[in-house]
């Protein structure tokens, strides 16, 4: 069997699950019945099926995920029933993007409706230049090196231009040092000379 057709048959009642082991089945035609409940989430294993028409019933529920299975599904009718949430999204359905196909389903959402599902809003791009905030960071971080080195700069000076003592013991001490340098300098230089004399 390739297309069943059972529409118009006053069928009542749930989907009967013995029609998702038709899994060569090619297209399935149950509108104009009085199904209710939801889809069978098995209905992914009728993969091959090209044409699915369940308008006009009373089906409700959510789409299941598993609608992602059907790899050529090319025709697809759910309209007038009491489907809710989000549209999945698979490999075949989201190249169905007639808007009949979902009609009078008020409670469904997503693409390729306009209607957005709750919490689905895409996050906001930053219209800011990435190259503008990394030059931004840089000019942030050169004000902040300069005024830390001002700090430092003029926290030193600062009191040696104020504390006299500190004056006095600071210049000691660079004294010192320099002496103590120029001390070395001179003793290396006179073994080196010392050393090329004997070579």
């Amino acid at each position: 069997m390739v297309n069943l057709d059972l529409s118009s048959n006053k069928l009542i009642g749930p989907i009967p699950e013995e029609l998702t082991l038709l899994s060569k089945l090619r297209g399935l035609t149950l509108s104009h019945n009085f199904l209710s409940e939801g889809i069978l989430a098995m209905i992914g294993h009728m993969k091959w099926l090209e044409s699915l028409d369940l308008s006009n019933n009373h089906l409700s529920g959510t789409i299941p995920q598993s609608f992602y299975a059907f790899k050529s599904l090319s025709k697809l009718n759910l309209s007038h029933n009491n489907f809710t949430g989000p549209i999945p999204k698979g490999n075949q359905i989201q190249t169905l993007d007639d808007l009949s196909i979902y009609a009078d389903n008020p409670l469904l959402c997503g693409n390729p409706l306009q209607k957005k599902c709750p919490g689905a809003e895409a996050p906001r791009v930053s219209e800011e230049d990435p190259d503008e905030e990394g030059k931004l960071e840089k000019v942030m971080f050169y004000i902040v090196l300069l005024l830390g080195f001002v700090t430092g700069f003029w926290g030193v000076i600062g009191v040696l231009v104020y504390k006299k003592n500190w004056r006095r013991v600071y210049f000691n001490y660079v004294d010192r040092k320099t002496d103590m340098v120029y001390v070395i300098i001179v003793v290396k230089a006179v073994e080196l000379r010392r050393r090329l004399r004997r070579a």
